[in-house]
């Protein structure tokens, strides 16, 4: 028997600690865009363009990590059960903070980012632990609490690593270590276990393959063409925590507080975007149009960023960018449509999949353009060269979707008033 059926206040405390756990696992991902160009240089002796091809490879390694043990813990979880895996988790990305503020040399910031990689994973855990304590009727509205969390963590966590990080590069990591183990402390008193035993299921290793799930793409074939112009999409949009913080630090001499309330203010307008620009325009035009908004503005935003003269500016184009906010909703409605109710969990599972393989190419790819491009050898100097291959992406993925010719969609008001 679930426990969705268990007391609605424990149920709503544990969903308190699984929303603070994620926001906890996004402030980890954000604190390190602001501060990681400084302590790179610190550990290595080297400038901002070779910094960033460290950056790039830590990203690698996080995003590496991410993807093979997303489905694993998953699989771990169905046979040990929720608790101890999220709880685990927690201790583990506290030491991953401890290690990254510690770190004598750059070789245990990739320790960092391994553990850190690996416990991030644990937001499967935390998926099916929101399905096990609530009704199927009410999974929407918890599962969108769940995009709230992630939103608030990318805020907090730039802005907290570009406060904490002027006065010190290290001290973000001793603050968050802190706070992770607090988290892990408050959930061994709160978080019950949500998977009885009779529920559980013997782990075994091929359900636990990641490719398992991009192997499910074939049954779908009516998504299948869209894969490549996600892959583009998603390519475009870890220029921006690939690059923002050593672009901006050398183009506009920005701090790291400077960088820390930039991206702050990217999450902010990327949250109104998601909250309520996507419930406006969307049921007005329809995802298909809504795609094509989208994927212009995000193409024509990283190209005013790579175009930037003043520090302004990229405020300026945030407000274009942030447009982006309309794809993966728009997309994600259209791809619905093909498949039927049975199969949305596998296709979601799979486009993660997709995105989780594109983030473990992007960072070494875009960094290394941008210290190509600002190093000694480069043909010509040109620290946007990140940011418009981003552009470049969209605008193909643009293309792209135009040629694949889906279906036109009737936007929402429209049909009303059809059927009235």
């Amino acid at each position: 028997m679930s426990n969705a059926n268990a007391s609605a206040p424990a149920n709503r405390l544990a969903l308190v600690f699984i929303m603070v756990t994620l926001v906890v696992d996004m402030i980890g991902f954000g604190i390190v865009i602001p501060v990681a160009p400084k302590i790179i240089m610190q550990l290595t002796g080297d400038g901002l363009s070779d910094a960033a091809t460290w950056g790039g490879w830590l990203s690698f390694t996080f995003a590496l990590m991410l993807f093979l043990c997303a489905p694993l813990i998953g699989n771990i979880s169905d046979r040990f059960g929720r608790r101890p895996v999220i709880i685990a988790s927690l201790v583990a990305i506290g030491i991953d903070y401890a290690i990254t503020g510690w770190a004598p040399t750059i070789y245990w910031l990739f320790i960092g980012r391994f553990l850190s990689g690996m416990a991030g994973a644990s937001y499967t855990t935390a998926y099916a632990y929101i399905a096990d304590i609530t009704p199927p009727e009410k999974r929407a509205v918890n599962f969108g609490l769940v995009g709230a969390a992630f939103s608030l963590g990318f805020v907090v966590g730039p802005w907290l690593g570009g406060v904490l990080g002027d006065i010190n590069p290290r001290l973000p990591f001793f603050f968050a270590a802190g706070m992770a183990g607090l988290n892990a402390l408050f959930g061994l008193f709160v978080l019950r276990e949500s998977l009885p035993a009779k529920d559980r299921r013997t782990f075994e290793l091929w359900r636990a393959n990641p490719l398992g799930a991009l192997m499910a793409l074939r049954r779908f074939p009516g998504i299948a063409g869209m894969i490549g112009m996600l892959v583009l999409i998603r390519l475009a949009h870890d220029a921006n925590p690939s690059i923002w913080a050593y672009y901006t630090m050398l183009k506009f001499h920005w701090s790291i507080a400077d960088v820390g309330n930039s991206m702050m203010f990217i999450g902010v307008v990327l949250g109104i975007n998601y909250i309520f620009t996507t419930r406006w325009l969307i049921p007005r035009i329809g995802e298909v149009r809504a795609t094509y908004v989208s994927l212009a503005a995000g193409a024509v935003g990283f190209a005013g960023y790579a175009f930037a003269t003043q520090g302004w500016m990229m405020y300026a184009w945030m407000a274009v960018w942030s447009l982006m906010a309309l794809s993966m909703p728009a997309l994600n409605a259209i791809m619905s449509k093909q498949v039927g109710p049975s199969e949305q969990g596998e296709l979601q599972g799979a486009l993660s999949s997709v995105g989780g393989l594109t983030s473990v190419v992007a960072p070494p790819l875009l960094t290394g353009l941008f210290a190509w491009f600002t190093g000694p050898s480069a043909p010509v100097f040109f620290p946007g060269a990140a940011f418009l291959a981003g552009g470049v992406f969209l605008a193909l993925a643009l293309l792209w979707f135009t040629q694949l010719r889906p279906l036109d969609d009737v936007p929402v008001e429209a049909a009303e008033v059809q059927e009235g």
